[in-house]
């Protein structure tokens, strides 16, 4: 039979059966051992109280010194810890602190040292420290969910104690949680590069003609900036959806005729040359050709123009080939740059991608895509094999029907879809009970496997919108705010210069 050990003063039965350190102690043991989370061991500190008067110092017993306990004071609060139970782990800074007996080096482990009362100081956060504390009793690291993870890292660092002493199941929802704060912060840092300026006021400091660069960035790029640059703004998104509209009534056939065309390719040259003054501007103006060339947004403005350009160097290459080639030749020459032209002509579709520089919603909405591009990228995994697998059970149930349009696993692609996307055009149905059984599976799968990813993707969505929402009506507010004291300014200013040019006012 194994002998029952004896319990100590804990809150936690840290004891197993047979364990013999609580019980058969020597006196010596006794009169180090410390109880788990005594109350009499931490005591509240309110000062060093190194000032005391004299003449009450000398009335006091003199205080009696305890060479086998440490007196840790950590920002206001004594702990009492045995010099043995710290001496059992040699690597943390208490450990350190019991087993040294150079008085320098232990100076150099602590904040401070009180020599009347044999303290030492540390300014570190006693909140944290009870859990350092329950360490050393207990030998287990208990962690708390409301402990804020930076913090407690930060702290367990300082004291030399690893999270390896914790137990496996606090473990890991410390690291879950660590992990779930360092992907907040590190969206919260992108968001808010998102939402800062190209380029600052310092970035202009020094350089060429800064403060007029400065001038026509904030005209340009901030459209909170001024009522000039809010015009400016407005006058951009005014283009881009002219210019959509002239490329939308260009395809209808009562606008190719010669007044309609005319007045189309003048429309266009309109927008291209607004679009080219506006690239330009934001080109010069800018403090960084490298940052300007990266960004997104003047890459999309890039595309907007160039399409225009491109198609005036084709046409003038044709009027060439007119000239020097034979007939045949030219004809083939015609046909071929009539295609390419199309091509070009059709990526001033992307000229919409211009409303996202002022517009809130797409900024949030690309940014969102960003962030959440491997669920994004996992959706079109799943519908891939779900398209893949189910084409094929399709084409394996019905290839036999006489007429069938499941010829082929590639001729089930559509169908599979079609279905997997819930739309369903009806186009091509299956004729066979089983062919209908896997499109009913098909149809299943496919609202399993939407429905999934649009919370992640709404929830995100609505958080960043409403941040960058926020960050855009503070930053009008602080405007209007700056711009009615200017104003208030300004109109004392004049009546000032008002009252000083009139003589009667000195009357």
């Amino acid at each position: 039979m194994r002998q029952l050990g004896m319990r100590r003063a804990s809150l936690s039965a840290s004891l197993k059966i047979g364990d013999r350190r609580g019980c058969c102690q020597t006196p010596e043991e006794k009169k180090v051992h410390i109880p788990f989370a005594q109350d009499s061991l931490v005591k509240q500190w309110s000062s060093m109280q190194n000032m005391t008067d004299r003449s009450e110092e000398k009335s006091k017993t003199p205080v009696q010194r305890n060479k086998y306990l440490l007196n840790i004071n950590v920002g206001g609060q004594l702990f009492q810890i045995a010099c043995k139970v710290a001496a059992q782990y040699p690597i943390t800074r208490l450990g350190k602190l019991a087993l040294y007996t150079d008085p320098t080096k232990k100076m150099q482990l602590c904040d401070d040292y009180s020599v009347q009362k044999n303290e030492y100081f540390f300014d570190r956060d006693p909140s944290i420290f009870h859990y350092i504390f329950h360490f050393y009793c207990s030998g287990v690291l208990w962690i708390m969910d409301e402990v804020c993870p930076s913090n407690f890292v930060e702290e367990t660092e300082y004291w030399g104690i690893h999270l390896k002493y914790s137990q496996r199941c606090c473990r890991i929802l410390f690291e879950e949680k660590q992990d779930e704060l360092s992907e907040y912060l590190k969206i919260q840092k992108e968001l808010e590069a998102e939402l800062e300026p190209l380029s600052s006021t310092v970035q202009f400091e020094g350089k060429f003609l800064g403060r007029f660069r400065k001038m026509i960035w904030n005209l340009i790029e901030d459209p909170y900036s001024s009522v000039a640059a809010k015009i400016i703004a407005v006058m951009s998104s005014f283009f881009v959806l002219i210019s959509i509209m002239g490329m939308t009534l260009s395809t209808v056939e009562e606008m190719k005729h010669k007044t309609g065309k005319m007045w189309m390719e003048q429309l266009e040259m309109i927008c291209a040359i607004f679009f080219t003054s506006e690239y330009l501007m934001r080109l010069i103006s800018s403090s960084s050709l490298k940052n300007f060339l990266r960004a997104a947004f003047n890459a999309v403005d890039l595309v907007a123009i160039l399409p225009f350009y491109v198609q005036i160097l084709f046409e003038n290459l044709d009027e060439g080939d007119m000239l020097y080639h034979e007939e045949l030749h030219k004809m083939e020459n015609v046909s071929k740059l009539g295609k390419v032209l199309k091509l070009i002509k059709l990526m001033r579709i992307f000229r919409i991608l211009k409303l996202a520089r002022h517009s809130t919603g797409l900024r949030a909405f690309s940014f969102t895509l960003r962030q959440c591009y491997q669920q994004v990228c996992c959706l079109l995994l799943f519908i891939a094999m779900g398209i893949f697998t189910f084409s094929a059970l399709m084409h394996s149930v019905e290839h036999d029907v006489p007429g069938t349009a499941f010829t082929s696993i590639p001729c089930a692609w559509w169908w599979a879809a079609v279905s997997l996307s819930t739309v369903g055009y009806g186009d091509t149905v299956p004729d066979t009970v089983l062919g209908r059984m896997v499109a009913f599976g098909c149809i299943s799968f496919g609202i399993i496997l939407n429905g999934m990813p649009i919370s992640i993707l709404f929830n995100k969505f609505s958080d960043y919108y409403a941040k960058l929402k926020a960050h855009e009506n503070e930053t009008s507010h602080s405007l209007k705010i700056s711009r009615r004291i200017r104003l208030k300014e300004r109109a004392l200013h004049k009546l000032s210069e008002c009252c000083r040019a009139d003589p009667r006012c000195h009357h």
